[in-house]
């Protein structure tokens, strides 16, 4: 009988593809990852996970590629991650078509990764949202964000990560980001179009779901000018009638997409008119939400896509109550990154479940105001969100790490 394979394409360093392949491992799987460089993923060597470089962005390729392997595992499930360009989610939903397994809708992932038609869909659908427009060039900029009023949102049609975001409080702002999106600066995959959206001001709330049933609801900050997020907490604190608007508004979000298969994310400010949808990600929220929500509820959302994968019952019943929270190490300067985690005194804490750089020592850091700027993470759980964040605060004050400027010409 041939052994059972999990396909993972591409993978994702800073530790949600390692929960990937022990996830797979627990279920009696044989994880492979599909790359276009595998050595990117430091876990695949440590774990001796089998790996082949190909063409990621080439559905053809990948289709020969696991028909190469189908003759000797019977694939039991295909998923994967996503980094700056979301689309490589869609290919997988057509690789998972193309081998009757279960999947995402492509189509349905096509269409949300493209925020100004995810927008058009909510709009349609009646979902509540910040006033948008798309512009292709500056003048288009200039006119969408005279007609919405300043401050604005600025952000690539197509991206994830907070690339490319940024609020614009005046005119000069509006044109020195406009004039970085467009000057060959930001990196296009496609024709540059912009979306311009409202600020919408309020606490940051997210929410996970897989299929149509909401996993949880939780909290973040992440500060302006590029909201790329420092800090996040699960549960959020709310009361009942605030967790239900928040709810019906993410089922609605679902219908409109015709996102009823698997993990999607969902960002939301809450305003004074309510909860607005900021954006709807048709996938599994990153490192390091799905182990806040371990921490939280019990809930292994990992496992679980796994099981939906290969065609499996999943389990979504809650089995803690706990306050779970994780706070990103950002650095405040460009410069070379030191760390030495020999001294365990922050691992050792009570309530620390995690401690994790995403760079090795002696890495040069430079700020670009994005995901990219974090170089670790702290999580940590327990049974009160004000012990949770006592805990993370100690954890990261014992933490020994700097960054060293770099050295000037004089110098």
């Amino acid at each position: 009988m041939s052994r059972r394979a999990l396909i993972l394409v591409e993978g994702h360093s800073r530790g949600t593809g390692l929960l990937y392949v022990k996830a797979a491992r627990r279920l009696s799987l044989h994880p492979i990852t599909l790359s276009v460089d595998p050595s990117q993923y430091d876990y695949l060597a440590a774990e001796r996970t089998e790996a082949i470089r190909v063409d990621t962005d080439n559905l053809d390729a990948l289709i020969r590629e696991c028909s190469r392997l189908s003759a000797r595992y019977e694939i039991a499930g295909i998923t994967g991650f996503v980094g700056d360009d979301e689309s490589l989610y869609a290919t997988i939903g057509k690789l998972c078509r193309h081998f009757h397994l279960p999947g995402p809708n492509p189509e349905s992932i096509e269409r949300c990764c493209d925020k100004f038609t995810q927008r058009q869909l909510l709009a349609q659908a009646g979902v509540p949202m910040p006033a948008y427009r798309l512009a292709a060039n500056a003048a288009e900029v200039e006119s969408s964000a005279a007609e919405i009023g300043l401050p604005v949102i600025l952000k690539p049609a197509v991206g994830s990560g907070s690339l490319g975001v940024r609020l614009c409080r005046n005119l000069d702002e509006l044109a020195e980001h406009t004039t970085y999106l467009l000057s060959g600066k930001h990196i296009w995959r496609s024709p540059p179009r912009i979306l311009v959206e409202e600020f919408a001001q309020g606490p940051l709330y997210w929410a996970d779901t897989m299929g149509d049933q909401i996993v949880g609801i939780g909290i973040a900050d992440g500060p302006p000018p590029h909201f790329a997020c420092r800090e996040c907490a699960i549960p959020a604190q709310l009361n009942d009638d605030e967790r239900e608007r928040i709810a019906d508004v993410s089922l609605s979000c679902l219908r409109a997409l015709n996102l009823g298969w698997g993990p999607t994310g969902i960002e939301f400010r809450w305003t004074k008119d309510g909860p607005v949808v900021i954006e709807v990600n048709p996938r599994l929220h990153g490192t390091p939400i799905p182990q806040l929500v371990q921490l939280a509820y019990g809930v292994d959302l990992i496992t679980e896509h796994v099981k939906l994968a290969i065609g499996e019952e999943w389990d979504l019943r809650r089995r803690n109550s706990r306050a779970a929270a994780a706070r990103r190490l950002v650095a405040d300067r460009d410069g070379i990154l030191e760390w030495n985690l020999s001294d365990s005194r922050a691992t050792a804490l009570s309530g620390v479940a995690e401690v994790k750089f995403y760079f090795k020592p002696k890495t040069p850091i430079v700020r670009k105001g994005d995901y990219r700027d974090w170089i670790g993470h702290v999580i940590a759980a327990s049974p009160s969100p004000a012990r949770t964040e006592a805990i993370l605060q100690r954890a990261v004050d014992l933490i020994d790490w700097s960054i060293t400027p770099f050295p000037t010409h004089r110098e």
